[in-house]
């Protein structure tokens, strides 16, 4: 090799070195922006508390549903249907006392309905219509005037209007029926007008209390900080874990209504406790992000006993002058799984957590069983909510 290449080799290879190097970093910092992260679910403070003081009242109210095909109350039975007809129709002038009414088209009903907050007069409701008596079915009924109390004993509504039924019962002559859904509970689309308003100063006031659906300190002091830095001063304060105390900053330009639409569409990550809710029923499962197991083996095999019945005719001579008997056989068969033990690693994400559950080959029933054996045995830190 010729001496005098050495120096331009050298100048040229040296480049190329910094050259890769350069592409490498490059290959290293995408890779870093590419690598995926935990995302965090953010709501709206609107989404995660209620104003105290703000909510829906109950009504209810007692009426008659006439018009029905033949599946109303028998009068005979339902004492207070007659009556109720009785009084409706003395009302309007027409005097059916000691008479003996035989119809089959009426039915005393129960109507129910929530009046929302800052409901206004004038506005309307929908409400639910159930059967009260021994009614068969109230498709095609009508809904009489009836007045719709709240707790006070005031009127608040008036109901009215035509029921729709979601389901229906068929019945041929010889006694067959076919049913679908409840035919004895209807509703009735803004069948109520609201008579009465509730009052509520809500732009008056200097101080509300934010209640939160799931109460949580983590989640309180996350609302209590995004409210303070939003408005630069110390206005929220956390109570308990279940109330945010929220106050009109002296000098605020605007009433307590626009501070809540300013503060409400404020994004917070809520906090979550570890809990695991199953419903043995349906064999339903469902666990928290924050659920997380120590490092633990699991062994997890079927038994299953099958009995089969065979019985055998036994046959007497035919000069013996026996009887015919039925003599029992039973076949007990037993099938057990093998179980092989199965570790599931601690303090991994929900993910691996399941994956290794999934391993087992567990149906959500026998699932129930493991997660509730690893919460008797210490590994599972988590709540169990069994529905």
């Amino acid at each position: 090799m010729d001496l005098a290449w050495s120096k331009p080799m050298t100048q040229i290879i040296t480049p190329v070195f910094r050259l890769i190097s350069a592409a490498l970093m490059l290959g290293l910092i995408g890779l870093s922006f590419a690598w995926p992260t935990q995302v965090f679910a953010q709501s709206r403070i609107k989404d995660l508390v209620q104003i105290e003081g703000v909510r829906d009242n109950q009504l209810i109210g007692y009426g008659i549903v006439v018009g029905l095909p033949g599946t109303g109350d028998g009068l005979r039975n339902s004492p207070f249907t007659k009556q109720s007809l009785e009084a409706m129709l003395e009302r309007m002038g027409v005097n059916t006392r000691e008479q003996n009414l035989q119809t089959k088209n009426v039915a005393a009903v129960m109507v129910t309905a929530s009046l929302p907050p800052f409901a206004t007069q004038g506005t309307r409701l929908d409400i639910s219509v159930s059967a009260f008596g021994d009614a068969k079915s109230l498709e095609g009924g009508t809904l009489l005037v009836t007045p719709m109390m709240g707790a006070d004993g005031q009127v608040y509504a008036v109901a009215q209007g035509q029921l729709t039924v979601g389901g229906f019962t068929a019945t041929g002559n010889s006694g067959t029926s076919v049913s679908r859904g409840v035919s004895t509970n209807g509703r009735i689309a803004n069948g109520a007008l609201i008579e009465r308003e509730l009052h509520f100063d809500l732009a008056g006031q200097t101080e509300l209390r934010l209640a939160l659906r799931n109460p949580d300190f983590t989640t309180a002091r996350r609302i209590a900080n995004a409210i303070n830095t939003n408005l630069g001063v110390a206005a929220a304060s956390v109570d308990n874990p279940s109330t945010v105390v929220l106050s009109k900053p002296i000098g605020y330009p605007g009433d307590m209504v626009s501070l809540i639409g300013r503060v409400e569409r404020l994004n917070v990550t809520p906090d979550q406790v570890a809990k695991i809710v199953v419903d043995e029923a349906s064999g339903i499962v469902v666990m928290g992000d924050n659920v997380r197991v120590s490092t633990v083996a699991v062994a997890q095999g079927n038994l299953t006993v099958s009995v089969q019945e065979t019985p055998l005719v036994s046959q007497p001579n035919p000069l013996s002058q026996g009887e015919t008997t039925v003599v029992p056989r039973s076949s007990v068969t037993v099938e057990e799984d093998k179980g092989d033990l199965t570790v599931i690693r601690g303090g991994v994400p929900l993910r691996d957590l399941v994956e290794g559950l999934n391993s087992l080959g567990v149906n959500p029933r026998d699932l129930i069983q493991i997660l509730q054996a690893l919460k008797a045995s210490g590994a599972l830190q988590a709540d169990i909510e069994v529905m």
